[in-house]
């Protein structure tokens, strides 16, 4: 793949690479502006690279590709039923009069949109539209599905609704490329990602190599949260804190008996204690900034 964009004198990808396998989802990842719409937009065609390709079966292109994209931005007809422009996209697709009535049965039904159907899109919620371009993205059984910021409107329960559809594509073999911003979702997901700052890859690979080789570790120490920020701004230990537990990220050869020893001595009592590898968000923050 290897690919590179530039407009102007900027480099908007540089030297790009990655490879993913059927019933795999790859997390495409970075700040805004980091180049992932770039380079969605150069697979799908929309973008002509000034380096590299983009192979699909060993084929050059996507042409032989059954591609369902999710864009960022809304992209439905507000002033259109939702049932008129899901079949006039099914249209756009080839598919027969048919089978576009049973797959938008079908999916509407899946997203529990089904009473919306003859519903204005704009009169819909946002959650609800984003629902809709979903329907959109799957309606043709694409073989290549393409993900930007899917959970984007969703409450706790659609997004699990959606997670769910996620995996239930992932076992069909779906080749999966998911850009999003929630990285707890990402790691539901994803067996490989890119992690991507002005343009470049600053991480690529294994979610899970990535997260061994990282370097840090983390202390979970559920107590006395007050006494626990104490004790870590007198042992000069960085931390993070919420209502009921204290966080230490570790150096990697750092011992975590080290500070358990030190707690003990200072007779702080702790009831639970974990030692954590790095999330994906700490990863993240930490590569890319907050």
């Amino acid at each position: 793949m290897s690919l590179t964009k530039r407009f102007g004198d900027k480099t908007a990808v540089e030297q790009l690479s990655f490879s993913v396998s059927s019933g795999e989802v790859f997390g495409l990842l970075g700040r805004n502006g980091a180049g992932k719409t770039t380079t969605i937009k150069m697979m799908l065609g929309l973008v002509i690279q000034d380096e590299g390709s983009v192979m699909w079966k060993n084929q050059n292109g996507l042409k032989g590709a059954s591609i369902g994209y999710l864009p960022e931005e809304r992209g439905l007809y507000p002033k259109a039923k939702v049932v008129d422009q899901l079949s006039y996209f099914g249209r756009l697709e080839g598919m027969d009069k048919s089978y576009i009535n049973r797959s938008v049965d079908y999916w509407l039904d899946r997203f529990e949109i089904a009473m919306y159907r003859n519903k204005m899109a704009g009169d819909l919620s946002k959650g609800n539209q984003q629902k809709v371009q979903l329907v959109a993205t799957l309606l043709h059984n694409p073989d290549l599905i393409i993900l930007d910021e899917p959970f984007s409107g969703l409450d706790p329960v659609n997004t699990n609704l959606l997670t769910e559809v996620i995996m239930e594509e992932k076992k069909k073999g779906k080749v999966i490329i998911m850009s999003s911003h929630q990285m707890e979702q990402v790691e539901k997901f994803c067996k490989e990602v890119v992690l991507m700052k002005d343009g470049q890859a600053l991480l690529a690979g294994d979610l899970e190599a990535i997260k061994n080789s990282y370097g840090l570790m983390y202390l979970s120490l559920y107590g006395d949260v007050e006494k626990l920020k104490t004790f870590c701004q007198n042992h000069h230990y960085a931390y993070e804190k919420d209502e009921k537990r204290i966080i230490i990220p570790l150096k990697k050869k750092q011992e975590p008996h080290t500070v358990l020893t030190q707690l003990k001595n200072e007779d702080i009592a702790i009831s639970e204690i974990t030692y954590l590898q790095p999330t994906l968000h700490q990863i993240f923050v930490e590569k890319v900034g907050s």
